[in-house]
């Protein structure tokens, strides 16, 4: 529970928000707001004493005094834009930035807009989605966003549309002086035998200040849809970054969700799909990578709703230095959902004594035709792998790295668009150039820069 004291501050925050909050004439949207900042005051935010977050202490977070992200103008952002993309919104400290995104082009049948703008100019289209499906009951935190929708994504493909190329989803936050925090929310519409795939970076430019980015999107696939949502983390290390990604998938509806988790000091991502119409499929990929004091940790919760459904998770972790990672994976299914085939998979390795891995496979299920199985390794790199490399003049810190290039691309090879693909490459690659090797043996900042030297 919060104490009095915070929950005035919050009070105040959330009432001097309101006033101007899009949509607050709207009836509906208003009281969905006031009733999920009730909700958050009711329960505060969640303890380690919290099943769910067990191995998470968001202490650091409660006792913060955030205040909203200020609105910042950026004189450059050619270097974030990516190829290949159908559409491209960027947003700086939670505000859309017209001037830097891209939105013409787009096929008959595909909106892509600001979320604030829609609710301002066709809210009839959001309310028959937004806050329907993301559980304000259950998660503080998405109470939390939920009480301060203001601006995100709005994605509406229509029944039948295939868009072949992503919509590139980019969030930066810039530096301010004291904690500040945003709360996105994306709206992703996938109507009847439609295809999308929707990339979400979320990034930090300019020096380091304390930010709290509190996201969630909801995804809603119709029946025989195909939609892929790609989730990429990667801001500084003084970052609290707290994800939902909550999917609806109809009948026959492919959905996959993939992860990549590379800053921030504490990050909590939650993926919850429910397999509510039959014959659906989802797979939930995932790759983490944690250095120095990183706290990284991922809640999957799959709903198997109905009969013939199949869900598929693959998580790997990559922790060094004084690291921990959580993978939490629970499997739900109902009474109603028989031939359900579910699996899941938890690998990691360990680089050094001090990281830390906690993984918890939990299965419950209330039908009695299913075949359902779950696993878990927590390793080091494979020394003799190494030994090899080396011996055929590889240096050990070029080994190193090949061999956790090939762990991380067990995952990113699952990624079926080729843009993403090969951006979450790209980073992935960097990020090992950067850290690999630093954190166990202690580095510097100067260590760090003769390494990049070394490897070229």
């Amino acid at each position: 529970m919060a104490t009095v004291e915070q929950l005035e501050s919050w009070l105040e925050t959330f009432t001097e928000f309101a006033k101007n909050a899009a949509g607050q004439k709207l009836p509906w949207l208003r009281q969905l707001r006031e009733d999920a900042f009730a909700r958050f005051c009711e329960t505060g935010f969640p303890t380690t004493r919290d099943e769910d977050w067990r191995f998470t202490n968001v202490a650091a977070i409660a006792r913060t005094a955030f205040r909203p992200a200020s609105p910042a103008k950026l004189t450059d952002l050619a270097s974030w834009r990516i190829e290949g993309v159908a559409a491209q919104l960027v947003f700086v400290n939670g505000r859309f930035a017209r001037e830097w995104s891209q939105i013409d082009g787009l096929p008959k049948g595909v909106t892509v807009a600001s979320l604030r703008e829609r609710i301002e100019q066709r809210p009839a289209e959001v309310e028959e989605h937004l806050g329907r499906y993301a559980d304000t009951q259950r998660d503080p935190f998405c109470a939390l966003n939920t009480a301060f929708i203001g601006d995100g994504a709005y994605v509406h493909v229509a029944r039948g549309v295939v868009l072949d190329a992503p919509i590139y989803l980019l969030y930066l936050s810039t530096q301010e002086d004291g904690p500040t925090m945003t709360h996105p929310r994306n709206l992703i519409v996938a109507e009847d035998q439609s295809q999308v795939a929707v990339i979400e970076d979320y990034a930090s430019v300019g020096g380091e200040s304390v930010v709290f980015s509190n996201a969630v999107t909801e995804l809603i696939a119709g029946e025989s849809t195909v939609a892929q949502h790609y989730l990429i983390e990667r801001e500084h290390l003084k970052a609290f970054n707290v994800q939902t990604l909550r999917i609806q998938q109809g009948r026959s509806a492919n959905v996959a969700s993939h992860s990549v988790l590379l800053g921030g000091g504490l990050v909590r991502n939650n993926v919850h799909p429910v397999l509510a119409g039959e014959g659906g499929e989802c797979l939930i990929n995932g790759l983490f990578m944690g250095t120095g004091r990183q706290h990284l940790d991922n809640y999957m919760h799959v709903e198997h709703a109905a009969p013939h459904c199949g869900s598929r998770q693959f998580y790997n972790g990559i922790l060094d230095g004084h690291a921990h990672g959580v993978f939490h994976g629970r499997i739900v299914v109902h009474k109603a959902a028989q031939k359900t085939d579910a699996k899941q998979t938890n690998r990691n390795l360990l680089l050094s004594d001090d990281a830390q891995i906690d993984t918890k496979p939990q299965l419950e299920i209330y039908a009695d035709d299913v075949k359902c199985t779950h696993g878990a390794t927590i390793g080091q790199i494979e020394e003799n792998a190494l030994f090899y490399l080396q011996s055929r003049g590889i240096s050990e810190l070029e080994a190193r790295k090949l061999l956790l290039m090939a762990f991380a691309e067990e995952c990113v090879d699952r990624m079926h668009s080729t843009v993403a693909r090969e951006h979450v490459a790209r980073l992935v690659s960097q990020h090992l150039l950067f850290t690999e090797g630093i954190m166990s043996k202690g580095g510097t900042g100067r260590e760090l820069e003769r390494i990049v030297e070394e490897v070229g």
